[in-house]
């Protein structure tokens, strides 16, 4: 074996290895040995060969040169820094600020330009964006690429793309160049170029590192190095190194997450564009995911706020006192409450109002046209409590119960089936029975009930009058209490049944809370609504593992890239960086997809007749549940990605 000699003109060598060794565990157990004890020192300057057959060890000697590898034994200095005190993202800006890389198969992103192939580096080494676009722009026209730019790489002929390879290897202005058969895959004439080009980089005082199996290529180094079974056997020692006369580069910002992230979004966005139709597949299943959480809430809280509006239409903070003891079935033919219980109850403290009542199927008559519904003896709060509106003329008064005045308040549709071809049926009168009254006013109409029953199928009369008219007996069928708010509830409820207790002697009666239905109804509301968005939320899940599926595809096909992008100076976070912001890229369009489709499908929904209701907690929460599938399911492949090792990746096809 023959040791190198350092040129005089460096009191410490550019790099050093002093008895390296690298050995590889065989298949069998046995070890083999790429580089066998191998002393070297290469001068700042100098323009060096490394010769040998396939399979010598010049390869292996490359990667631990340029720091893509680290020796098994013995110890690799540059610039008197022992590489082996490194860490992994150590190495890594040493190979970014050191090392510019030429690969024999070019080894350039296909996604992208030729620009912004060269500017990799300066992403990575946290340079300005527009102090490399400019400085890229620069090296491509010193190299002829000038006009080409904005090509990608299969628009470029194989010379051109070695240029642009050349290009990124100056990009951070590497003071060693590392070109492992840089004509390899050129033409004669093309191979010619780009050896001339590498003399013009010694020119200028780089060092270059030539590894070649070629004797003519060898020969236009000053120094040729020759290896074979993992041991320097020849070197013809080191000639004149020309003194460094590197350009100093605007100064660069420490790199820093930030704007790592922009230019990660950007190369996402590329790679989705590298294929489409994968991507659109994998967009898919985010898409239908949020979109099923986004309709699915929607209509979940439709039905809720449908069901709420028809238990409100009944009047809120509300009590029902019913006859009937507990257990027992309630019925308006039980004489147990009186008038004079609503009058006691209305004196208790925390009631609002009080309205009995009492109702009774009846049939009404206007001309010949006969009509049964349900008619009730009210008292004047009846609107307050349930919180109704006329449509047109009074409802009933005190004075109408008073005097016992025969008037009468008609439902929505009561008034339509007995007045079709009227206006107004206001002023007209109206048989209840046998007895005449006069219609004084039309309530509202509001439809439905949680049952499905019409609650426009209703007329209304004072009280006294149907005791003394219609019912008969002066018993209530219930009465209906107004809290003054909803904290008082439970105490204004014992307190009535403390009263009615006493006065009645027994409980015969029963009190029931709107409010208490309304929680129970918002309660079981709440849970069909989870269990829909728990439906919908998985099909987001299945969404989030073919993301997953996808991104350790890609991990996979894109192996060489990543090695690519760990000799230009990646470090572990910015692979990770790379790889998630991808999976977030492909989440977070199919969650802004996925909402808007999920609209439109509730849209869809309500005009098919479902209760929809729009709040912009759902869509946000779908988005967000899309980014983060992003963020869980992107880790695994990202996290695969950055701990591959860069010289396994390089060498992947």
């Amino acid at each position: 074996m023959s040791a190198g000699r350092p040129a005089a003109t460096d009191a410490v060598p550019l790099l050093q290895l002093d008895d390296v060794a690298r050995i590889y565990a065989g298949g069998d157990g046995a070890e083999v040995r790429a580089l066998d004890g191998v002393t070297l020192s290469i001068a700042s300057g100098e323009f060096v060969a490394i010769m040998g057959q396939s399979g010598s060890g010049k390869s292996t000697l490359m990667n631990l040169l340029g720091c893509l590898d680290t020796p098994s034994r013995g110890r690799y200095r540059v610039r008197g820094i022992d590489v082996s005190t490194l860490e992994k993202d150590a190495l890594a800006a040493l190979r970014r600020d050191c090392f510019g890389f030429v690969f024999q198969r070019y080894n350039l992103m296909s996604t992208i330009t030729a620009a912004e192939n060269v500017e990799l580096p300066a992403i990575y080494a946290g340079t300005a964006k527009a102090q490399r676009v400019q400085r890229a722009a620069a090296l491509l026209g010193q190299l002829g690429l000038g006009e080409r730019l904005g090509h990608r790489p299969n628009q470029l002929s194989g010379g051109q793309q070695q240029r642009v390879s050349i290009a990124r290897a100056l990009m951070n202005n590497a003071e060693v160049i590392l070109a492992d058969e840089p004509t390899g895959a050129l033409d004669s004439k093309s191979g010619e170029e780009v050896l001339a080009l590498l003399k013009g980089l010694h020119a200028e005082g780089r060092t270059i590192i030539l590894i070649t199996h070629d004797a003519q290529v060898a020969a236009h180094a000053e120094r040729i190095i020759r290896i074979s079974d993992g041991r320097i056997v020849d070197d013809s020692g080191a000639r004149t190194a020309v003194s460094a006369r590197r350009e100093a580069l605007p100064a660069r910002r420490h790199p820093h997450w930030l704007p790592d992230l922009g230019e990660a979004v950007k190369m996402a966005l590329h790679s989705l564009r590298g294929n489409l139709f994968r991507s659109a597949l994998t967009l898919l299943g985010v898409v239908i995911g949020v979109a099923a959480v986004v309709t699915m809430l929607a209509i979940g809280n439709g039905s809720k706020a449908q069901v709420m509006k028809s238990i409100e239409s009944m009047g809120s903070n509300l009590l029902l006192i019913q006859p009937g003891a507990p257990g027992t079935r309630p019925s308006g033919e039980l004489a147990m409450l009186k008038e004079s219980d609503a009058e006691a109850v209305r004196e208790l403290d925390g009631v609002a109002a009080v309205s009995p009542q009492r109702q009774s199927r009846q049939t009404l008559r206007y001309g010949n046209v006969d009509y049964k519904s349900n008619v009730a003896g009210v008292w004047p709060t009846w609107t307050q409590m349930q919180d109704w509106k006329l449509s047109e003329g009074v409802f009933v008064s005190d004075d109408d119960v008073k005097t016992y005045a025969p008037v009468i308040v008609l439902g929505a549709t009561v008034a339509q089936n007995l007045f079709p071809d009227l206006a107004s049926p206001v002023g007209r009168y109206v048989l209840v029975g046998k007895v005449p009254f006069q219609v004084v006013g039309v309530l509202a109409a509001k439809g439905a009930n949680a049952f499905g029953s019409d609650m426009d199928d209703v007329a209304l009369i004072p009280l006294s009058t149907g005791f003394a008219r219609v019912f008969g007996k002066r018993f209530l069928g219930g009465i209906n209490v107004k809290l003054a708010s909803a904290e008082v509830a439970d105490s204004t409820e014992a307190a009535i049944t403390e009263l009615l207790s006493a006065r009645h002697g027994t409980i015969d009666f029963q009190v029931r809370s709107t409010s208490s239905l309304m929680e129970m109804a918002t309660t079981t509301q709440n849970t069909l609504t989870l269990l829909l968005g728990s439906v919908a939320f998985i099909s987001l899940l299945v969404g989030g593992i073919g993301v997953m599926n996808i991104m350790l595809v890609n991990v996979t096909e894109r192996t060489r890239e990543i090695g690519v992008r760990m000799a230009t100076g990646a470090r572990t976070s910015n692979i990770l960086l790379q790889f998630n912001t991808e999976a977030l890229v492909i989440c977070g369009i199919g969650g802004v997809i996925g909402v808007l489709l999920g609209i439109a499908a509730a849209l869809v929904a309500e005009a098919l007749g479902s209760k929809v209701v729009f709040t912009v907690a759902p869509a946000l929460f779908a988005f967000a549940s899309a980014f983060i599938t992003g963020l869980l399911f992107g880790y695994l492949p990202a996290r695969k990605a950055a701990h591959l090792d860069p010289v396994v990746a390089l060498a992947s096809e």
